[in-house]
């Protein structure tokens, strides 16, 4: 038995007449009488009565009917499930960002995902570069918002936009008022990092341009989430860079000020795996290349 033989069984029992179903088959009724005929003789029942003038289907034939029609609905929603999810429609896709990622690009890209391909089952994460990095190898991760460099054996890399980092105060440090701020205002302070083991290429960033100001800045506590960070200028145990987009935090004991001249600065940037032939993560990537149309992956 094939599924052509129920769907000539279904049409037959649909119409109750053999000429008009042969009609909609696209086929000749003599065939189609012969067709249901095998059906019979194969499940060795009568499916329909017969006369000259009516077609009837038999206690038999109504069960076998309500069998097929399932049948025939679960292989349409296979057929459709398979060519929406070869589409990029359905599926699953897994997204991780950093915390100023999560304030800038991510929300609208989302949104506009989401529009346009609500079936898709959305997981989101918030993880710094290093650990995107490590998901990625571990097939953990299908997209992610993160700094590069990274490694990009792995990783295909869609450059977005530069982020520029702001120097957090306590609101009642002396260097609140002073414009222009630079970096070598910053000589004699105490310094709250981002541990290095997440973010090397920033880390290194900031030690370098403080030592082309003409000072090594002294490190006092190294603290992974940026709110943290201002957690601890604000209760004076330093000073600290977080992303511009980051200012608005909520805490009035902190001030943001730009640096002039030379100031840390990072390149946001989408990344896939580079064998990843994932539809939906091919439609997600289509989507954030729409948002910057100037992004090219390197």
């Amino acid at each position: 038995m094939e599924l052509r033989d129920l769907r000539y069984f279904a049409a037959v029992a649909d119409t109750l007449h053999f000429g008009r179903a042969a009609e909609r088959l696209h086929m000749t009724q003599p065939t189609l009488s012969r067709q249901i005929r095998d059906l019979e003789a194969e499940l060795e029942v009568q499916l329909f009565y017969r006369t000259k003038r009516s077609v009837k289907l038999t206690i038999a034939g109504q069960a076998f009917l309500a069998e097929a029609q399932q049948i025939l609905q679960h292989v349409e929603q296979a057929v459709s499930t398979t060519r929406r999810t070869a589409r990029g429609e359905m599926g699953h896709l897994r997204l991780s960002f950093t915390n100023s990622a999560l304030r800038s690009v991510v929300p609208k890209i989302v949104r506009e995902f989401r529009n346009r391909y609500p079936d898709v089952q959305l997981t989101m994460t918030e993880r710094c570069t290093h650990e995107q990095v490590e998901a990625f190898r571990a097939h953990q991760l299908d997209v992610g918002f993160l700094y590069p460099p990274v490694d990009e054996k792995l990783l295909a890399i869609t450059p977005l936009h530069t982020e520029t980092w702001v120097v957090a105060l306590p609101q009642d440090h002396a260097l609140v008022l002073r414009q222009p701020l630079t970096l070598s205002d910053l000589a004699t302070e105490s310094f709250i990092l981002l541990p290095r083991r997440e973010g090397p290429y920033l880390y290194d960033q900031i030690i370098h341009l403080c030592q082309q100001a003409g000072f090594y800045p002294n490190v006092v506590q190294e603290v992974t989430a940026c709110q943290t960070r201002a957690g601890l200028v604000a209760v004076g145990i330093g000073i600290a860079f977080v992303p511009e987009v980051l200012q608005d935090t909520g805490n009035s004991a902190v001030v943001y000020r730009k640096l002039k001249g030379d100031a840390p600065s990072l390149q946001l940037a989408l990344a896939r795996r580079r064998d990843d032939d994932s539809p939906v993560v091919e439609q997600f990537c289509q989507i954030v290349a729409a948002m910057f149309q100037d992004a090219e992956v390197a």
